[in-house]
Formats: C-alpha cells, structure tokens, sequence
C-alpha cells in the first residue's frame, strides 16, 4: 500500500480514505496480503487529476461509478450541486410555513404539499421548506393568485416534468449512442475519464436549453 501510495503521489492515509469511500476497487487478495495493480495506480491518477480540475469526491464517485454500473449518462448531466461548477441559474427560495401560506394564498392543503415534495418543487429542510425554483415559485404564485386552484397548477406541473423528462432521455440516448458510447464492463483508464468530465461540461448547458423548456412552459401560463 505504501508503495501504490508513493507511486501515485498521495499519502498512505489518503489511499486508506479513498478505499474507505470506494473510489477504488478492493485489491486481490492471498491470505493477508492485499495485490494492487495499475488498474489502481490509473484510479489514482485519474482522481488526482479531476480533484485539480475542481471537481468534488462526490462528483468524481458519481463519474467512475458510470463507467462500471453503465449509469445513463443523463445523470451525470444533471449533476449540479456535485461538481463545482454552478451550471444551473435557477435560485433555491427558503420559506416557512407561513411564507408559504402566504405565496398561496391559503390553499397550501395536505394533499398539494404532498404533491409539490413528490414531483421536487418543494423540499423540507429541518423547520423550513425550500422551493427549488425562484420564477417557478413566482409563476405558480400568480397562477394561483389569478384564481387557478393550487392543486391543477400542479397536476399541469407534473405533466409538464413528465414532458420534460421523456425530453432529456432522447439527448441523453443522443449523447451515449453517438459520444459517450456502451458501458465496456471494464476499469476506465484516466482518457475514458476525462472524454466523459469535458462532454458533460460542454453538453451540460445545451441538455438545459431542452429541459428548461419545462419550466418555461409553466411561466408562459401566466400570461
């Protein structure tokens, strides 16, 4: 282990914490002695390089896990809050109970705060809710303020994510069939690594000119 260490760069401790989190595959083992390879070695390097290019654990965990899983590379292109890069321009809005009365005017019933956490325009964070859409919050706002009942504002909300979903699986099928390519079943080397991290940076925001559509679409009915 300390050889594989000092060949890649980083402190035993370090390796141990990388194990620890499975960002590497378990070494071979006879009896008590564990066998690293240059399967690990490429592992290690190719971490290091994304960690200098600013990505997180997180996002380089959800990157390798593509690869020997065979993820639908539209995840990872929805990955916003795990990379560094803030790709998205929508702005997470923090209310409380009664802020959020408030926004509906009274109609904020059981049955519709179930519906807005199961299709994740509405997420709870200790004593407070957390809308995940600044203009999305704005235009149901009005919607309801205008005499459109909560509840058909979301029924429209939910057909129109499902729109938005069956949407980004064609770019996404566009993008594996012609880009990225089928899952091989085998441990990426630091090339397959980084052809995957400079598609998703550069695709990210055309995938989000399809997809916006759908919050879009919502704020078009205001008017």
């Amino acid at each position: 282990m300390a050889e594989l260490a000092a060949e890649a760069g980083i402190t035993v401790r370090t390796l141990r914490f990388y194990r620890e989190r499975k960002l590497i595959p378990p070494p071979r083992r006879e009896g008590r002695i564990a066998w690293y390879n240059e399967h690990h070695l490429a592992r290690l390097r190719s971490i290091s390089a994304l960690l200098e290019r600013g990505h997180t654990l997180g996002g380089i965990t959800e990157l390798l896990a593509a690869f020997e899983s065979g993820r639908d590379v539209g995840e990872l292109l929805g990955l916003d809050a795990t990379f560094v890069t803030p790709w998205s321009d929508e702005t997470p809005v923090r209310l409380t109970p009664e802020e959020l009365a408030d926004h509906y005017s009274g109609d904020v019933t059981a049955e519709n705060l179930a519906a807005s956490l199961d299709i994740g325009y509405l997420a709870v964070d200790g004593d407070e809710f957390v809308h995940t859409s600044r203009r999305l919050l704005d235009a149901s706002t009005t919607l309801v303020a205008r005499g459109i009942p909560l509840a058909a504002v979301l029924e429209a909300g939910r057909a129109v994510r499902t729109h938005a979903d069956a949407v980004a699986a064609i770019a996404s099928t566009l993008i594996r069939t012609h880009l990225v390519g089928p899952p091989t079943g085998t441990p990426p080397t630091p090339q397959d690594i980084d052809h995957l991290t400079h598609t998703i940076e550069e695709l990210h925001p055309v995938c989000l000119l399809y997809t916006s559509d759908a919050a879009d679409d919502l704020t078009r009915l205001q008017s």
